[in-house]
């Protein structure tokens, strides 16, 4: 199930295991050392084999708000740009979530990379609050690109229906 923006048709939402796409790079929700664990790196981790996390080794450890890029293992996807969001609480998280969606799209200009999958990053075990994190990543993504000819696509690909209702919900807001 996805729903395509009316006004910005390089903006797509979708439900689903981010892991399983098929686009040319997807978004790991990584931590500061790069490690695999659960919910999207563990997806990704499951998915695209122990080449990743062998790269992932020798880049890490990385700042919130960065991002680096690893080649896609046995993912459909070619790349895995993994970006650090914020812990809820911590302090500048509005911020440090940007920094993190602008470095892996800027990462994704840089590499000409045509598909660009992103989760909701910071929701999961990082405690950010979905709506914000919808709002703040959308809108960045727009602006994006408007400025920007690649990322051609991006697609959110949100875990479950409440995730996929809010994204979609925030979308609709942004282009009205």
């Amino acid at each position: 199930m996805s729903e395509k923006a009316k006004t910005d048709p390089r903006i797509r939402i979708v439900e689903g295991n981010i892991a399983l796409l098929d686009v040319e790079a997807v978004v790991n929700a990584a931590n500061k050392q790069l490690k695999l664990g659960g919910g999207v790196a563990g997806a990704i981790r499951n998915f695209g084999g122990p080449s990743i996390q062998a790269e992932c080794d020798r880049l890490a450890p990385i700042g919130v708000g960065q991002a680096v890029i690893t080649g896609g293992g046995n993912l459909k996807a070619g790349y895995v740009i993994h970006a650090v969001g914020p812990v809820n609480g911590e302090g500048d998280e509005e911020a440090k979530l940007g920094g993190a969606t602008l470095s892996c799209l800027q990462i994704a200009r840089d590499r000409k990379i045509q598909s660009l999958a992103f989760p909701a990053i910071s929701t999961g075990i990082y405690g950010f609050p979905l709506q914000k994190c919808s709002r703040i990543m959308l809108r960045l993504t727009r602006d994006f690109l408007r400025e920007n000819e690649h990322p051609g696509e991006v697609v959110f690909c949100l875990y479950g229906e409440k995730a996929y209702t809010v994204f979609k919900e925030t979308l609709a807001t942004l282009l009205d």
